[in-house]
């Protein structure tokens, strides 16, 4: 075992985090600082993932286990749906043109890693063939919402020197908007094909899949001059892997259980500031108090 810092965070005065504390005191780690009273603290010690886990296993309280030596982020890059987003825009889409029910049943099997990605996404774009490329606009007017917190993490990030982007799975009409929205410097994501205002069922090639996206991680790292292990990562699904394993620090966000047993740490029960707090920041630091 090495020395390493854990940082827990709850929702705010949740009995959660004393109740985790007690815990890991007894696993041997001692407190060192509070990054929010009654929401964040970080503790220090020689600690195990595996240990931790067990301990905190019914509790509602994200955690890290970092090492003292890891290096300072200068590189946010975040999946978009279900993770920036709370929704999954091409079942939206699907739901407004009537058959949303088919196509979330291969959404939700192709994020559990259970289908090829591009497969997927190719049959579901599909679909759509004949619809209106007003469509789009409507669902993402109508149905497409930020996730808690998104606007703070990424404002922060940027305040703190980080460049910050958006790499989906999903099409550039929607990452375009939600990283204006959401205060992202990039985007990548697939192109959805349409002719005379009319979408075509197809989607341009080469796809943004699992491998993409890692690759799109390097990327913009050459770009920075930065390492890998100088990135944050945030993802919710299959698709997301690489990237998540690619980054110094990857985070799964209410994730599919294949992504979380990948990740570095994951938040299940606060909102997106958490990768802040995971990185050291206290709430003081944070930049913008609204979503």
């Amino acid at each position: 075992m090495t020395d390493t810092t854990l940082i827990l965070v709850s929702r705010p005065d949740d009995p959660a985090l004393p109740e985790a504390r007690s815990r890991a005191e007894a696993l041997g780690l001692k407190h060192m600082a509070s990054l929010s009273p009654g929401e964040a603290l970080t503790m220090r010690g020689l600690a195990e993932r595996e240990p931790l886990a067990e301990a905190f296993t019914d509790l509602e309280v994200d955690w890290c286990l970092r090492d003292e030596s890891a290096l300072r982020i200068r590189l946010l890059v975040c999946d978009m749906d279900s993770t920036i987003i709370g929704e999954e825009c091409l079942d939206e889409l699907a739901d407004l043109a009537g058959f949303g029910e088919e196509v979330r049943t291969i959404t939700a099997a192709t994020m559990a890693g259970e289908l090829d990605f591009a497969d997927a996404l190719i049959k579901r774009v599909h679909m759509l063939k004949g619809k209106p490329v007003s469509l789009l606009q409507e669902c993402f007017e109508e149905r497409i919402n930020l996730n808690r917190g998104v606007r703070v993490l990424t404002r922060t990030m940027r305040a703190k020197g980080a460049t910050t982007a958006l790499v989906s799975g999903g099409f550039s009409f929607f990452t375009s908007r939600v990283a204006q929205l959401a205060n992202f410097e990039h985007n990548k994501a697939n192109e959805i094909l349409h002719k005379d205002d009319i979408l075509t069922g197809e989607v341009a090639q080469p796809i943004v899949d699992r491998q993409a996206k890692a690759e799109a991680l390097h990327e913009y790292c050459k770009i920075q001059d930065i390492t890998p292990e100088q990135v944050l990562a945030i993802g919710d699904g299959a698709n997301d892997l690489d990237m998540i394993k690619a980054a110094g620090l990857g985070l799964a966000y209410k994730a599919k259980p294949v992504l979380a047993e990948a990740a570095n740490a994951q938040i299940r029960h606060t909102d997106l500031t958490t990768a802040l707090f995971f990185q050291g920041f206290r709430r003081k630091e944070f930049v913008g108090t609204r979503r």
